[in-house]
C-alpha cells in the first residue's frame, strides 16, 4: 500500500480528488475503469503514455466520443451514463459551474471525476473491510 492510499478519506471531496490526480497508480486505475466502462459501448480508450498528464490524454480522447454520442446516438449515450453512473442533475450543475464550456466537455469533466472517484471509493473500502 503506498502512502496515497492510506490517506483516503470517506465521502471522497472534490478537494480529494484534485489532489489523487497527480498519484501515479490512481491515475492508471481510473485510466483502466474509464477503458473498461467505455469499452462495453465499443468505444476504445487507450491508457495514456505519459501518466503525468494523463488527465488531459483521457480528456482529448474522451471528449470527441462523448460529443459523438450526445449528437449522433443519444440512446447509447444514456446507457454510457448509466453504466458510469452519472445523472442528468450532476450534469446540469456542473453545466451551471463550467457555463464557458460546451456541454459535451462538462459531460467529459465529470466523467473523469466520477471515475475517478469510483477508484478512490473502491480502494477505501477494500483497504478498510
Amino acid at each position: 500500500m503506498n502512502e496515497s492510499e492510506k490517506k483516503i478519506s470517506f465521502p471522497v471531496s472534490r478537494e480529494d480528488m484534485r489532489r489523487y490526480r497527480d498519484d501515479e497508480q490512481i491515475v492508471k486505475k481510473t485510466a483502466e475503469q474509464i477503458i473498461k466502462d467505455f469499452g462495453q459501448f465499443g468505444i476504445e480508450i487507450q491508457l495514456p503514455d505519459n501518466l503525468n498528464m494523463a488527465y488531459n490524454e483521457l480528456f482529448d480522447q474522451l471528449a470527441p466520443n462523448i460529443r459523438n454520442l450526445i449528437d449522433e446516438d443519444q440512446t447509447r449515450f444514456y446507457s454510457l451514463l448509466y453504466r458510469i453512473d452519472l445523472n442528468e442533475l450532476t450534469i446540469r450543475k456542473g453545466s451551471l459551474e463550467m457555463p464557458e464550456l460546451p456541454v459535451f466537455d462538462v459531460v467529459t469533466h465529470l466523467i473523469l471525476e466520477r471515475e475517478l472517484k469510483k477508484v478512490l471509493t473502491r480502494m477505501y473500502f477494500s483497504r478498510n473491510s
